[in-house]
């Protein structure tokens, strides 16, 4: 991490750092960027085509017309003292080659949960723990302000322990994105005073 002073007070050392937001195709990714982002968010997105209805499900996103072929990035200020480069991951498992590259240097990572399709969350939480050993904070995306399943719901169905932070919000909505950025820096600075560096599960093989 690099350190930058701040506008504010010239005498405060400003922190940047990483933070990766991934999850399933159509889940949110590019909306939470957009919505937080103090700069027009860069996106990389691309018209869908006939030729990808045999590719990507679009049953319960009918109306989704463009998809993410590299990264979203924009960047957000979350206090005096931090600022957070935010890196968008494309959604599509044939676009998942540049996730390595993405999540390098990255402090930890935002997984946004769509309640409509929560298998697509399994392969992206065993990315983070088992090939990144990356600290991670599951967000449920609130379509529409709809709350079809709680939070306990979706972190018993995920398999996930009551050390990862399972949280609701709206990626349309400032206020509560932001909340879910905070409690993933909160999130890994607890584990670095903890001293928790393994994931909680270990590759076999």
């Amino acid at each position: 991490m690099d350190s930058r002073h701040s506008p504010a007070d010239p005498t405060a050392e400003m922190i940047s750092t990483k933070i990766v937001v991934a999850g399933g195709f159509g889940a949110g990714k590019t909306t939470l960027v957009g919505t937080v982002s103090e700069i027009p968010p860069v996106h990389t997105e691309a018209l869908m085509t006939q030729a990808s209805e045999s590719v990507d499900d679009l049953v319960d996103t009918p109306a989704k017309s463009t998809t993410t072929v590299a990264m979203d990035f924009g960047k957000i200020t979350i206090d005096a003292g931090m600022m957070l480069y935010l890196f968008g991951t494309p959604g599509q498992a044939r676009f998942w080659f540049m996730w390595d590259d993405l999540v390098r240097g990255a402090l930890g990572a935002v997984i946004l949960a769509d309640t409509r399709r929560l298998a697509d969350c399994f392969p992206v939480i065993d990315y983070f723990e088992l090939h990144c050993n990356l600290p991670f904070v599951v967000a449920v995306n609130r379509f529409h302000g709809l709350a079809t399943h709680t939070v306990d719901e979706v972190r018993e169905a995920l398999s996930l322990g009551p050390e990862v932070p399972v949280l609701s919000c709206d990626a349309r909505e400032r206020g509560p994105s932001t909340d879910v950025l905070t409690a993933l820096v909160r999130h890994v600075l607890h584990g670095q005073q903890a001293g928790r560096t393994q994931p909680r599960h270990a590759v076999s093989g």
